[in-house]
Order: structure tokens, then C-alpha cells, then sequence
């Protein structure tokens, strides 16, 4: 029964390619920083068109609380949403439509607002109605990402560096996912979640397993709230207890976010894996921090791991057996030349063939930053006008398509790539990636519990 099933599961639904523009939208103290102003697509309507010629037939598409409704929804202003999404429409594209990317709404909430998860809701709604045809739906992007940027590490409004205000973040933010999602399944039941976040894995020296363990654990933590799974025996309700959040809160809290994602979307990047090193000295200053026990570097774990980091394939398989919902990676991204950006990217698109041969169900994989992004180095916490160019490259007078565009669009068509660059391996492979004195990783991997339910 199960390989019928599998088989047309596979048939069902052929590997597409997905896109995305960039459009985060976050605060920092007072200012919003604007990805789509920056990128220039806030006022360039050609740009679908240019999309359209990758023969993508989804794209994940912003339609943001803070751009739409930042005085209310009684003073939204849907000019711009209305021409986009209807253009798109047109033109054969489907929206993943999201409503808030790494912000924390308008300047009258934030991600510890009691009333933050109810506001979204009803601007979800709003969206709803204006929109009946579209399906696909993230509410918010990367919830575990953005409270630990806003609420443990300072970073984004409101700026927390405690585990209460990460904790309070998480649980709001998921409890917004699932009001959202109610209420516009009450206008379109069909309606899917499209559930992204990043799944960094952390490693380690021995002596920091402790803390690469509880990271390892925490990662999968927006998953399994939306999923149900966090319950008294579940390894994060000890700490979600020990961040200050009451046993009868978090049971309110949990039974509130339950509402599994129709699609799991994984957005990985070479730089999410990190490693963790109590011998400070062989790091610069900048890398040094710690936890209140003991005092580390975290650097990248390409530049440090003798094995190597967590390969695509790897990760995907985790989050497969971990929850047996449908997967899509929905950002592949890398801040480096054209040849380092096409072998990334096809690098992740075959690890999505190959468990697609394997029968698990993954449906796409995204072209993300298809117009680049800014000042990411610097985790947007400021504006100095530091680009990554993506499929298309910003520094001319209009768009201009990257070789990325045609491997989009051979991949789109089903026609095999055929680039010589291809054949050799990234430098992520290759001995110089390693800047830091290379250490054994192997004791750290896994260092995290299975799934209870």
C-alpha cells in the first residue's frame, strides 16, 4: 500500500522550481529597514515579467503586514498588492503569499505584544477577502530565526538578550501562524501553510556538547509547536520552562500554535551550520561569546569541521523522518561568484532528485533572492548598501540575468543542465575552506533527541 501510494505520490507532484524575492522588512530601534526599497522591486512592475521568463509557476511573494497596514487596517493601502498579485495572476505565477518576513509587525505591536497573534490574524483575514484565489500562505517567516534575532540576540525590535523574551517571541509568533491560518481557512478552507525556517545544525568540541545538544534540540522547535509535539515529555518544555514561561502558560501556549504545516519549507544556507569552541584564542574577537557557563567562539562550521558540514541531502532526510509532512527547500542562496552560486544551487537541487527517487515527498525547491539582497553580512542591523546578487544582478540600469537564470530555467523546463563549472566541486568541498584550525566534528553529530509524541 505504501509504495502505490508513493508512486503516485512521485507522479503527483513532479520536483518544480520555486522563486522568491527578498523582502524582509525589520526594525531596528526606530528605523525599518526596506529590502524591497532597496532592491528597487517596490517600484518596478516589469520585474514579473522577467520572473516569468524563468517558466517558474510559484513564487513566494510578499504582502506585508508592516508595508500594507502600517496605521491600521481601517488606513491599509492595497495598490500595490492589488497590481502585483493580479499581474502575477496573468501571468501563470502562483503566490506563496507572505505576511511578515524577520519584522515584528507595525509600530504599534511587536513579537511580545499579548495582542500581537490576534492582529495578525485579522490583517491575515483581510488579505483573505481581498484575495479568495490565493492558496499558499507564510504567515511568518522563519519564527525561531526572527525570535532569536529579536529576542535572545538583541539584533531586531524589540531587542531582547534574554531567554524570556525569545520564548515569549516563539510561542507569539506561532500562536499568530495558527490564528492566521484559522482565520483564512474560514474564507478559504483550502488554504495551505507553507511553513519555512532555517535548520542549522551546531557542532562542536566535547566539552561543548552540552550546548550544541540543546541548539541541535531547539532548532526543530517552531516544528514541533505547530506540529503539536511539544508536550511535558517533549526535551524543549524543560527549557521553555527554564526561559521563565509557567508549566500552565505553556500548555495554553501549545495548545494555541498546533496547526501542522501542509508544506515544511527549509531555508538552508552554507553559513547556518556553526561550531562551537571553548579555546577562544584561535578566533578572532568578534566570534567570542558564550552562555553565562562557559565562554566560546561560534564561527562558521564549514571554515573549522574536518568532516564537513551537513550536505542538503543529509538535512532534508532529518526533517523527513523527523515529521513525514511534505517538504520544499525554500531558500538556496550563497553569497559568492556565479560558478560558486550555480554548483550551490544544483548541488541542492540534485539531494531533492535523489530523495524524490527515495519516495519522500518533496515538492520544490526555491530560487531565492531572485533580485539579490542587502547588508545581509551584517544581519540587516544596518544600511551600508552591501549586495548579493542573485539570479538577476542589480548593478546596471535594469535587471540583468545572472548564468543562474538559465540553470533556473533548464531545471524549470526539465532540461538537463549542461555547464562544465558544474563538475567541479564547491569550495565548500575543496581544502580552502578551512580558515581556522581544523577540528573533528564527528562526536557532535546528533547530539540532539529524536522526535516524542
Amino acid at each position: 500500500m505504501t509504495s502505490i501510494f508513493n508512486s503516485k505520490l512521485k507522479t503527483q507532484f513532479p520536483l518544480e522550481i520555486w522563486a522568491g524575492v527578498e523582502c524582509t522588512v525589520n526594525r531596528v530601534g526606530e528605523e525599518y529597514f526596506d529590502q524591497l526599497e532597496r532592491n528597487g522591486h517596490a517600484g518596478r512592475l516589469d520585474d514579473l515579467e522577467l520572473f516569468a521568463q524563468l517558466s517558474i509557476r510559484r513564487i513566494r511573494y510578499p504582502v506585508l503586514w508592516e508595508k500594507v497596514a502600517p496605521n491600521g487596517l481601517e488606513n491599509a493601502d492595497w495598490s500595490w498588492t492589488d497590481e502585483r498579485l493580479r499581474r502575477l495572476r496573468e501571468l501563470g505565477i502562483s503566490p506563496i503569499v507572505g505576511l511578515v518576513h524577520h519584522g515584528s509587525g507595525p509600530r504599534n505591536t511587536s513579537l511580545v505584544d499579548p495582542e500581537f497573534p490576534q492582529k495578525l490574524a485579522e490583517f491575515a483575514r483581510a488579505v483573505a477577502e481581498r484575495y479568495p484565489w490565493v492558496t499558499h500562505y507564510t504567515p511568518i517567516n522563519e519564527p525561531l530565526t526572527t525570535a532569536r534575532f529579536s529576542g535572545m540576540y538583541g539584533h531586531w525590535y524589540p531587542h531582547g538578550r534574554d531567554n524570556l523574551t525569545f520564548a515569549r517571541a516563539l510561542l507569539g509568533e506561532c500562536c499568530a501562524i495558527a490564528l492566521s491560518m484559522k482565520a483564512i481557512r474560514e474564507v478559504n478552507p483550502n488554504a495551505q501553510l507553507v511553513q519555512t525556517e532555517d535548520l542549522g545544525k551546531t557542532y562542536s568540541t566535547a566539552k561543548l556538547v552540552y550546548q550544541s545538544g540543546l541548539e541541535n534540540e531547539r532548532r526543530w522547535l517552531s516544528f514541533d509547536l505547530l506540529c503539536g509535539y511539544v508536550t511535558p515529555t517533549h526535551p524543549m518544555w524543560g527549557y521553555l520552562c527554564y526561559c521563565g514561561i509557567s508549566a500552565a502558560e505553556l500548555e495554553e501556549a501549545c495548545q494555541n500554535t498546533c496547526c501542522p504545516p501542509d508544506i515544511i519549507g527549509i531555508n538552508h544556507y552554507l553559513t547556518s551550520d556553526r561550531f562551537l569552541d571553548e579555546h577562544t584564542e584561535n578566533y578572532p574577537a568578534w566570534t567570542h561569546g558564550g552562555n553565562g557557563r562557559d565562554k566560546y567562539a561560534d564561527v562558521e562550521a564549514v571554515r573549522v569541521c574536518a568532516e564537513g558540514v551537513t550536505d542538503p541531502y543529509t538535512l532534508l532526510k532529518e526533517t523527513w523522518e523527523r515529521y513525514r509532512l511534505p517538504l520544499a527547500v525554500t531558500e538556496v542562496h550563497l553569497s559568492c561568484t556565479r560558478e560558486e552560486q550555480l554548483r550551490w544551487f544544483y548541488e541542492v537541487w540534485n539531494a531533492a532528485q535523489k530523495l524524490q527517487n527515495e519516495s519522500v515527498d518533496i515538492r520544490a525547491v526555491t530560487a531565492w533572492a531572485l533580485l539579490g539582497s542587502y547588508d545581509w553580512n551584517s544581519l540587516v542591523t544596518r544600511s551600508v548598501g552591501y549586495y548579493e546578487s542573485g539570479v538577476f544582478d542589480l548593478r546596471s540600469p535594469q535587471p540583468r540575468e545572472t548564468a543562474i537564470a538559465k540553470l533556473i530555467r533548464d531545471l524549470a523546463t526539465g532540461n538537463q543542465p549542461n555547464h562544465p563549472l558544474l563538475d567541479t566541486p564547491g569550495w565548500w568541498h575543496r581544502p580552502e575552506r578551512l580558515v581556522y584550525p581544523t577540528v573533528s566534528c564527528e562526536h557532535s553529530r546528533g547530539a540532539e533527541g529524536r522526535r516524542r509524541i
